[in-house]
């Protein structure tokens, strides 16, 4: 899977200009942005270093090197990161499943948010388990198994433009979520093919994997059409499930009153066991 520390850095530093680091520009430049021979200065170290760094072959490099090439290339955390995980790349802890096993409390704690929609994300944005109105919003349990994939579905279901009136931004942080587990888990085949797939199948997928752009998964807002009940507008808070470190409780929240909420408590009334869903 191509995802190296080289292709990384050489996008981090073709977004900075010599004078935003008080550096000279020196006229008509070969490359944009920063030179390699800059970063190497601004960061206190040898030209020799700095390449051996880009081209794959700094996995020595201290802390305070990696902190120092974080601090000129104006990263933020998780993009650093992102840096120190491709620059020293460590051996697979987990199994190849990546942890797909939903623990029994985790899922009675999925049933007992019955007015939230809200599901389980494992590895590589796979879908692992949900609640019933999580699936009333999203639909999973209509979805084959093998395709419940949060990123293959926004760039390979022609339905997700739709789905998600403000799909670009999905888009944009759907990879790079994915991007930064590519560099968590380097070896992974799975997280290898599926990059693949989404590269020879959606040309907006290539343009974004090919920004190197790098994001955690925390909280935010999210726009859905929804096809039965129409505009939903949530914001959403992602929490880590402890001992499941593959596993993230993505929950999506609607203030009290609002007509998402409304709309919501109509869902949960047609979801309730019993209950008739009005044609579409």
């Amino acid at each position: 899977m191509e995802n190296t520390v080289g292709d990384f850095l050489r996008s981090r530093r073709a977004r900075i200009q010599p004078e935003e680091v008080g550096l000279p520009s020196h006229g008509r430049r070969r490359v944009q942005g920063l030179r390699r021979e800059e970063v190497a200065q601004l960061a206190g170290v040898s030209v020799d270093y700095y390449v051996r760094l880009e081209q794959g072959r700094g996995g020595s490099a201290s802390d305070a090197v990696l902190a120092a090439v974080a601090r000129v290339l104006r990263l933020d955390d998780v993009e650093a990161a992102h840096l120190r995980a491709l620059a020293r790349p460590a051996r697979p802890a987990t199994t190849a499943g990546g942890g797909r096993a939903v623990r029994e409390g985790t899922r009675l704690l999925l049933d007992l948010m019955a007015g939230v929609p809200a599901f389980v994300l494992g590895r590589r944005m796979d879908v692992l388990a949900w609640n019933a109105l999580g699936d009333a919003v999203q639909g999973y349990s209509a979805t084959p198994p093998d395709r419940r994939n949060a990123a293959r579905y926004a760039f390979l279901d022609p339905a997700a433009r739709e789905f998600y009136p403000q799909w670009d931004a999905v888009a944009a942080e759907t990879v790079a979520y994915l991007r930064l587990d590519a560099g968590r888990h380097p070896e992974d085949a799975k997280l290898a093919a599926l990059v693949g797939e989404l590269s020879v199948r959606s040309e907006d997928f290539r343009r974004l994997w090919a920004d190197h752009l790098v994001k955690q998964k925390t909280h935010g807002v999210k726009l859905i059409h929804h096809p039965l009940v129409g505009e939903l507008d949530f914001g959403y808070e992602t929490l880590s499930v402890n001992g499941s470190p593959d596993q993230l409780l993505v929950a999506y929240t609607a203030p009290p009153g609002s007509p998402t909420a409304q709309k919501l408590a109509m869902l949960a009334s047609w979801t309730a066991p019993g209950a008739r869903v009005p044609a579409e």
